[in-house]
């Protein structure tokens, strides 16, 4: 199964380093049961664009809690066995966290299929998106606005052999 964990430049780097994303558990999204439900399509490919786009979403939350990392969203695509990627059905009644899972270990880095990473020229917006979370989660219409704005920028792919450039 193919899952999307949510990371920063930093997470990504220490992931690197390590030869290992973890320790566990991995928050991550997959395309689950309820996410298939919600999302009402069976193109596969439109599916795990949408697991992919929670994960930048989880991204940005992780990015507001560290302002010290590059204000650009992270995601680490990798494939696990099936059976350890849970989903926890109630978990799937907040709409927040469809196709959330959990991966219970730490996934050797040689398990990575590819990283998707902003462009540079997303920073400004993803920066105002972090710091406009807060009181997007608390009902402000406006700083929701400046949030969906993040979502304007594609995620860029890149290959594992890549991932030491990115990191720098």
């Amino acid at each position: 199964m193919r899952v999307y964990v949510p990371t920063t430049l930093p997470g990504l780097a220490a992931a690197y380093k390590a030869g290992e994303l973890g320790p566990g558990p991995l928050d991550a999204f997959a395309v689950t049961p309820a996410l298939r439900e919600w999302y009402v399509s069976d193109d596969i490919e439109e599916l795990e664009y949408a697991a992919l786009t929670r994960s930048a979403q989880a991204s940005l939350r992780l990015l507001a809690t560290d302002p010290q990392a590059p204000r650009r969203r992270a995601v680490v695509a990798l494939d696990v066995p099936d059976a350890e990627a849970v989903a926890d059905p109630d978990r799937g009644l907040d709409s927040s966290l469809l196709g959330a899972v959990s991966i219970a270990r730490a996934v050797p880095f040689a398990k990575v299929a590819a990283v998707h990473v902003d462009a540079a020229d997303a920073e400004a917006d993803v920066s105002a998106a972090a710091a406009a979370l807060g009181a997007a989660d608390l009902g402000d219409d406006d700083a929701q606005f400046t949030v969906d704005g993040a979502e304007d920028h594609d995620l860029l792919w890149y290959a594992t052999q890549e991932v030491p450039g990115l990191v720098g």
